[in-house]
């Protein structure tokens, strides 16, 4: 099985990330898309982040009608700070029939090169990239590279920041997020300071 991962604080889940998330399960060769939760660095005071339970929590609740894209607590888990090519490692012998391919914005190659490790994640595993706006002309050689596969998803402009600053100010997101997520968000009051 060939499993697309796709990682983020999910900070919270949107229509955005199940947008691209099944867009890519559907117009790629990946079987699944694994939502990967990222965790609260305990060492960071991170603003308005919510416990890592509640938001993989929202992530089920975003992800329950789609049978190819599961949430993971996978990095819960793993030794803090937590670096990607670590996560990978662990996955495949974890689960030594998957294999598993990563998922990013084209926005990310930019600083791909920083990451730990990061010619041994593209020597070892397939980078699946996703369009952003926010990619000027001077395009990151990276994208050449035969395991960097870009996919035409549709390009989502909507981000967790804009949902939580909209909330703050009571307004209405509901057409930004799965229903059950928003209903879990209002019940916990969660984003209203």
């Amino acid at each position: 099985m060939k499993v697309g991962l796709y990682f983020g604080t999910f900070n919270p889940i949107h229509v955005g990330h199940l947008i691209i998330a099944n867009h890519m399960v559907e117009h790629s060769d990946l079987d699944q898309i694994w939502m990967v939760v990222t965790p609260h660095n305990p060492h960071k005071v991170k603003a308005n982040l919510v416990d890592d339970h509640h938001r993989l929590h929202m992530v089920h609740l975003a992800t329950e009608g789609y049978d190819k894209i599961k949430p993971s607590d996978v990095e819960f888990r793993l030794a803090q700070p937590n670096y990607t090519i670590n996560t990978l490692v662990h996955l495949e012998e974890k689960f030594p029939k998957h294999e598993f391919c990563l998922i990013m914005g084209e926005d990310n190659l930019k600083s791909f090169h920083k990451w730990k490790n990061y010619e041994v994640i593209l020597e070892r595993y397939s980078v699946y990239v996703y369009p952003r706006i926010s990619v000027g002309k001077a395009e990151n050689e990276l994208i050449k590279h035969p395991h960097i596969h870009k996919v035409e998803a549709p390009i989502i402009e909507l981000s967790s920041t804009f949902i939580r600053e909209n909330i703050k100010q009571g307004k209405n997101i509901a057409p930004m997020i799965d229903h059950k997520v928003w209903q879990y968000i209002d019940h916990n009051l969660f984003y209203k300071k």
